[in-house]
């Protein structure tokens, strides 16, 4: 069985190599991890680079489990680079596939290894990088996504500083996300109020002002909408 099933991790058709990765599980029973992550690192990097999207998203659904079932040592060494390389595909829906991935890596492996592997690296960012309204939308989409699955510490340490600085950027459809994120944010800081009371009232409340009389009507929309939100919470 062995020959054969590393065989149909080598197939030409994707279809065949992400119906063995489907069911890892029973394929690890019979072949073993070590034998099995040999072959299976190849296989993974040539569906992630597929012409077709399609194939490329169906990898992507897949990688939580391969992250149980290979450990955070192996994954950190050989596939985290290509969960956050998703993240800059030229397909929305990979991207946005991409992020929940992210939240879903971290329920498995926990929120110091999403600070530690994830949210660190991206804020790492080459500045450069950052000049791209796609990466901004992106990288904000993300480091949001993972807040409710990330301690209070990281939030408010990483991500707010985040959210504050991108808060004026010249993109409207970033400033009404920013004012998205404050909401997510605020829901996440509400479970200590006492703690966070000053950083709430301090911050996200004015940056949520500001946002309210924003020249663009949607920002305007959108930050009014979160700051009723996050009333709401405080009460």
């Amino acid at each position: 069985l062995i020959p054969i099933l590393l065989n149909m991790l080598k197939d030409e058709f994707p279809d065949v190599r992400l119906n063995v990765i489907a069911k890892l599980k029973v394929v690890n029973e019979v072949v073993g991890i070590d034998l099995l992550s040999e072959n299976l690192l190849p296989a993974i990097t040539e569906l992630a680079k597929d012409v077709n999207w399609r194939v490329r998203m169906a990898i992507i659904e897949y990688i939580p489990l391969l992250a149980e079932q290979l450990g955070v040592e192996f994954f950190d060494q050989q596939l985290s680079d290509l969960c956050l390389s998703w993240l800059w595909d030229t397909v929305y829906s990979i991207r946005n596939a991409a992020v929940v991935n992210l939240r879903k890596l971290t329920e498995i492996f926990g929120s110091d290894w999403c600070r530690d592997e994830i949210i660190v690296r991206l804020l790492k960012s080459d500045s450069q990088l950052l000049e791209n309204f796609v990466y901004r939308i992106t990288l904000l989409s993300a480091l949001t996504e993972l807040v409710p699955v990330v301690s209070l510490e990281v939030t408010t340490e990483k991500t707010l500083p985040f959210i504050n600085h991108i808060s004026n950027d010249a993109v409207p459809n970033i400033r009404f996300n920013v004012a998205k994120s404050y909401a997510v944010v605020m829901g996440s800081l509400c479970k200590d109020k006492k703690k966070y009371a000053g950083l709430i009232n301090e911050t996200i409340i004015p940056s949520l002002e500001k946002l309210c009389q924003d020249g663009d009507v949607d920002v305007r929309f959108f930050a009014n909408q979160s700051l009723e939100k996050c009333k709401t919470l405080l009460v």
